[in-house]
């Protein structure tokens, strides 16, 4: 049977949880970049690999899965390669408890200003019956709305200061825990730490009022520990954007401390 098949886009949010997993297990997969700024996972082509539109999509053999938090356990459960899924049934619990947590509430929250500042500007001066054409295409309605909104940038100030507030109290809660267990599921790194790398990673840039190493120094010390992980590294030279070139300069901060700590 050929390796495994993913479409991705950039290494972060849902792309990420993959592409930082296969690098954690050594697996090597045949990758295919969609351009999701560019639409194009709602394009024929790529509807025909997924129905729904939705990236990540992976084929590995006759199995084709979508939705990355549980494609996360498939692959740690099929492929070869260190695991990521603790043993322990109460850490393995708490992984899936704040991958749920990090997945419905985290995200969702982080996603809406996320989409107003990077979506939005990618709709200037591209003619609008396009877009319209191309938010048609787009399976899900719910989907549809959002996409609508985030490129004529119609999220109203009720939904993002509402997103806002989340958004604080997620990170709050998430720095409560990291002051009690080194990791997210307890003592052992899991796929709970890589689904929430792949939402903390951009934290300190993208409200660094909020995320920082005196308001949030677990969280900070926290993706020290992961940003300094070889896979980490290896895996953020696939970006194409500038999204996740900000990644770059948290790398070389990270890796300059731990140098200093080990010296």
């Amino acid at each position: 049977m050929a390796g495994p098949i993913l479409y991705y886009w950039e290494p972060n949010a849902n792309p990420g949880k993959v592409m930082f997993l296969f690098a954690e297990k050594g697996v090597s997969y045949a990758g295919h970049y969609v351009d999701l700024l560019g639409m194009e996972q709602h394009t024929p082509a790529y509807l025909a690999v997924n129905p729904k539109g939705t990236i990540p999509t992976l084929v590995n053999g006759d199995q084709i899965l979508t939705e990355s938090t549980p494609m996360m356990e498939y692959i740690d459960t099929v492929f070869d390669g260190p695991k990521f899924t603790p043993v322990d049934p109460v850490e393995r619990w708490r992984m899936r408890w704040w991958m749920r947590y990090f997945d419905s509430y985290l995200c969702p929250a982080i996603s809406m200003p996320a989409w107003q500042r990077i979506v939005s500007p990618t709709a200037a001066g591209r003619d609008p019956q396009a877009l319209e054409e191309a938010i048609s295409r787009i399976p899900q309605e719910q989907r549809r709305i959002s996409w609508r909104k985030a490129l004529f940038d119609e999220f109203s100030e009720a939904e993002l200061a509402e997103s806002q507030r989340r958004y604080q109290y997620g990170v709050t809660v998430l720095e409560k825990h990291l002051g009690v267990f080194p990791w997210v599921a307890g003592n052992s790194y899991s796929l709970a730490d890589i689904n929430g790398f792949t939402l903390g990673y951009a934290f300190p840039f993208v409200q660094p009022e909020h995320c920082n190493e005196t308001r949030t120094p677990n969280i900070m010390a926290w993706l020290q520990r992961i940003y300094t992980r070889p896979a980490i590294m290896e895996t953020f030279k696939l970006r194409r954007t500038e999204l996740a070139e900000r990644a770059l300069v948290m790398l070389k901060k990270f890796s300059r401390e731990a140098d200093k700590s080990n010296a």
